[in-house]
């Protein structure tokens, strides 16, 4: 899985560790819980894994700034975020959406609608995040969409040309785009042939 921010909230950089302010220790309780979904995906325990994961995300959830604010009766007001915060927010759930994503291809029946969501709110914030890329581009692949698989495995292939496993699937996207282009050109040959009446 993917690791970012495993220092987070460890002090101010030239003094003492301050007191951490409710935003740094509900970023700090994320990073941890992800780093828990870590340890479980190491194991193979994706389950559970999956769990910590979505944890990890609702508490993120609290914090982020492009979300609507809660409603006073319903909780405290968002607490602003510093630019390293968010971007430790961003990095934090990226890593998430693309740890959820490596947990449901390890499972069986994978849900290959839910991996290709998951892959594509990491592509939000990380573009060229080749992970997301490629898993992005196997479910479309799987889903009967090889357009948009060889959209994501075209760009995954970029970042990493020597990958088999990305050459493999780009190379049945393409196959696939092909078969779609051969259907096509045979129905629209057969709509504007002239018949006799």
């Amino acid at each position: 899985p993917t690791q970012h921010g495993s220092g987070a909230g460890s002090g101010a950089a030239g003094g003492a560790a301050p007191s951490k302010t409710g935003a740094e220790w509900q970023l700090a309780e994320a990073v941890r819980v992800k780093g828990e979904g870590n340890s479980l995906y190491r194991e193979r325990r994706f389950r559970t894994a999956i769990g910590r994961y979505h944890r990890a995300l609702l508490i993120l959830r609290a914090l982020d700034p492009q979300l609507a604010p809660p409603m006073h009766s319903l909780g405290p007001p968002r607490l602003p975020l510093t630019p390293q915060q968010e971007e430790l927010l961003r990095d934090t759930e990226a890593d998430c959406y693309n740890n959820l994503a490596a947990c449901l291809l390890q499972r069986g029946g994978v849900d290959y609608a839910r991996v290709r969501e998951y892959s594509e709110r990491v592509l939000r914030w990380r573009q060229g995040n080749v992970k997301a890329l490629y898993r992005a581009g196997l479910a479309s692949l799987q889903l009967g969409d090889p357009r948009t698989a060889r959209h994501y495995l075209t760009q995954a292939s970029k970042g990493q040309p020597n990958d088999p496993n990305v050459r493999r699937y780009l190379q049945q996207a393409e196959e696939g785009v092909s078969r779609e282009q051969q259907r096509e050109k045979s129905l629209y040959s057969s709509m504007f042939t002239q018949h006799p009446h």
